[in-house]
């Protein structure tokens, strides 16, 4: 941590076009502070983390038989009456109100039939893929007879050829705009990927408080994701202070408020998880967890943004005090803040918008629309998170006005220039 308040900070090219230059290290008054700050934060995250991973415990299993993924190709299609394999249709009359079927011809690529062709009669429902010659899927193997079509199922395309196509796009869109700036930003994307899988996922299917484990794991993905993306320096570390204090804010009104709503959490996806775990899952505390990781993102952007502001304000002009610097730097994060709710809220909207399109043809009225489960959830999120987002502004901007304002006026100027 010592390391992290003294080192030199690159600087940073942002969305919002925060980019600034190399920060100057911190003056040892302003050290000191931050490390009474931070430290202990940090520390509570780490035994949190310790805490709450399952140790030892065996990783639970779904109780609801899912079968093994087999991959196959499809080689031929026919879309007629629904006969079982061996049946003929007698005559040529059918029945209109009957349901017609795929025959789907397949050719197993790995699994225990892998090179056998396969036949499958899939009923044709409005939910439903539209499978066709061609296509690479996935059919589930119940363990059965490798010869027998009773013994798969088909349930899915193959897609890991153009995710990983769009993965290397992005990635090297990253690299090219921001080159080493750019692989520090994917190699804490990783690692905050590595957190949720390796942390956040196990601490909850094994029954720890989904809040409690969000909060751990946001912790330690915000230390790690900010320093690495944003280098270390006393900026940095601002703003991983706002965004901590933002992040206790949205915890807390998500809690309040969906108390206050009486939330459950059991959505069907929930319901799914909890039906396949086979033991209770502390569904509401899975929604506030959500919300806490949902905002994260979100907030490193408005926090870094506000503290390299009061930064760079305090080393243009070292005469002000921590005053003007939060209402200057206020200002510039009342024309941030608008566009990173609208972020917020346009990603919340998009995820949901299932939902909604159900909701509105339900003929319900529009005050038991938004009061159902499934709206109200989601507008506890977004309000919630958007909260937090308004917050962050001036709880950073105070923050980094307070710290930068005890940078003496001779260090700030010898630094000044730099390189």
């Amino acid at each position: 941590m010592r390391a992290a308040l003294t080192a030199q900070a690159s600087g940073h090219g942002h969305g919002h076009g925060h980019g600034h230059g190399p920060a100057a290290p911190a003056s040892t008054r302003v050290r000191k502070l931050l490390m009474w700050l931070l430290v202990p934060l940090a520390l509570a995250t780490v035994v949190g983390m310790i805490v709450l991973y399952p140790w030892g415990k065996a990783a639970p299993t779904s109780v609801v038989p899912q079968g093994t993924p087999v991959q196959a190709s499809i080689t031929a299609t026919a879309t007629g009456p629904c006969l079982a394999n061996g049946q003929v249709q007698v005559g040529a009359d059918t029945d209109p109100d009957q349901k017609p079927c795929l025959t789907v011809d397949l050719t197993m690529t790995d699994g225990p039939g892998k090179g056998k062709p396969l036949r499958l009669i899939v009923p044709i429902e409005p939910s439903t893929p539209r499978f066709s010659t061609g296509d690479d899927v996935v059919l589930a193997y119940n363990g059965g007879n490798a010869t027998d079509p009773a013994s798969f199922q088909l349930v899915d395309f193959q897609r890991g050829t153009p995710l990983v196509l769009l993965a290397a796009l992005f990635a090297l869109a990253v690299l090219v705009l921001g080159r080493w700036q750019g692989l520090a930003a994917l190699v804490a994307l990783v690692l905050s990927f590595v957190v949720i899988v390796l942390f956040v996922l196990p601490s909850i299917l094994a029954g720890e408080n989904p809040l409690l484990v969000a909060i751990a794991g946001a912790g330690a993905i915000m230390f790690v994701a900010l320093y690495l993306t944003h280098g270390l320096s006393a900026r940095t570390s601002v703003a991983v202070l706002g965004t901590l204090v933002s992040l206790a804010l949205i915890g807390v009104l998500s809690a309040i408020f969906s108390v206050g709503a009486s939330l459950t959490g059991l959505d069907d996806s929930t319901s799914t998880l909890i039906g396949s775990l086979g033991h209770g899952i502390d569904a509401r505390g899975l929604l506030l967890a959500g919300i806490v990781i949902g905002a994260l993102g979100v907030l490193d952007d408005v926090t870094v943004t506000q503290t390299s502001a009061v930064w760079e304000l305090r080393r243009a002009n070292p005469a002000l005090g921590w005053r003007e610097l939060y209402r200057s730097g206020l200002r510039i994060g009342r024309d941030h803040v608008g566009s990173a709710v609208n972020t917020l809220v346009m990603a919340y909207a998009g995820a949901a918008l299932p939902v909604l399109l159900y909701s509105s043809i339900s003929g319900v009225g529009l005050g038991a629309l938004l009061g159902s489960e499934d709206i109200a959830s989601e507008i506890i999120r977004t309000l919630a998170g958007s909260v937090g987002i308004v917050a962050a502004v001036p709880v950073t901007t105070i923050l980094a006005a307070l710290i930068a304002a005890r940078e003496p006026v001779d260090h700030l100027v010898s630094t000044t220039n730099t390189p």
